[in-house]
C-alpha cells in the first residue's frame, strides 16, 4: 500500500529537508503526480486490505537457537478498556484472514500502546527474539544513495504505509509467531513489526522487486521509494 500524501514532485533542495522534518502534507498538487494517484486510486487505501498478500520468493522465517527454551508468557494485565481494544482489533485481523488460532507452544504477550491518540495491538516480542539466531543484511546508506543522485533535478517520493503486511510467514515458522490474549492464542499469517530479522527481510524484498531500475532512476530505504531523473520530461 502507499502513502498517497507523501507522493509528490520535490526540487532537491526542498526534498532534502523534507528528509529531515518531514510536516504532514495534503495531497500533492503537481498535476503529473495527482493523476497517477487518482490512476491508481485503488492502491491509496487507508485500509489493511483483506486476505494475505501473494506468496513471494521472499518470505520471513525465525530459526531459533538451538536448545533454546520456548517462552510461554502470561497475558499482560489491562484494564477493561485496553482489553475490549485489543479483543475489537484481534477480531478485525481473524476477520481479514491475518492472524488464525493456534495451539502453539511458543506464546509472547500482546499490548496497546497509545500512539497519536490511538492505540494499536503490539506483540511484545523481546523474549522471542532473544533465543532468534540473527541474520544478517547490508542495510543501504543512506549516504551512498546521496551520491546517487547527483545531476538529478525531478524527485518522486512513494512511502509505503503498510511494507510488512505484503511478506507472509513461511509455512512451518507460524507457530512461533504466536501471541496470548486473556481469551486465546493467535499465530500471525504475515510478518509483523517487533521480530529480530523483520527489517533485513523487507529490505531483501525490496532489493528484489526494485533490482532492475536500482542505481537507474530508483533508490530505495525501507519503505521509501525514490524516483529521480534529471527533468520532466525523462520522469
Amino acid at each position: 500500500m502507499l502513502k498517497a500524501s507523501q507522493y509528490e514532485f520535490k526540487p532537491f533542495k526542498e526534498w532534502i529537508l523534507s528528509m529531515q522534518d518531514e510536516p504532514a502534507a495534503p495531497l500533492p498538487t503537481h498535476p503529473v503526480a495527482r493523476a497517477l494517484i487518482q490512476n491508481f486510486c485503488h492502491l491509496f487505501s487507508e485500509a489493511i486490505p483483506t486476505g494475505l498478500p501473494v506468496k513471494r520468493d521472499i518470505q520471513h522465517h525465525m530459526d531459533l537457537i538451538l536448545g533454546s527454551i520456548l517462552p510461554n508468557k502470561s497475558a499482560y494485565r489491562m484494564n477493561p478498556k485496553d482489553t475490549m481494544e485489543i479483543q475489537r482489533q484481534v477480531k478485525e485481523l481473524k476477520s481479514k484472514g491475518l492472524i488464525r488460532e493456534s495451539l502453539s507452544p511458543c506464546v509472547v504477550p500482546v499490548l496497546v500502546p497509545k500512539k497519536d491518540s490511538r492505540m494499536q495491538v503490539c506483540v511484545d516480542s523481546r523474549v522471542i527474539n532473544k533465543i532468534t539466531i540473527k541474520y544478517r543484511y547490508p542495510i543501504p546508506r543512506l549516504e551512498d544513495m546521496l551520491d546517487e543522485l547527483h545531476g538529478s533535478k525531478v524527485f518522486l517520493k512513494i512511502d509505503l504505509q503498510s511494507g510488512y503486511y505484503q511478506i507472509q510467514i513461511r509455512e512451518g515458522y507460524k507457530w512461533k509467531t504466536t501471541f496470548k490474549t486473556k481469551g486465546w492464542l493467535y499465530e500471525w499469517l504475515f510478518m509483523p513489526f517487533g521480530l529480530l530479522n523483520a527489517p533485513s527481510t523487507f529490505v531483501r524484498l525490496m532489493n528484489q522487486v526494485f533490482m532492475p531500475y536500482i542505481g537507474k532512476f530508483v533508490v530505495v530505504y525501507f519503505d521509501d521509494i525514490l524516483i529521480y531523473s534529471q527533468d520532466e520530461h525523462e520522469h
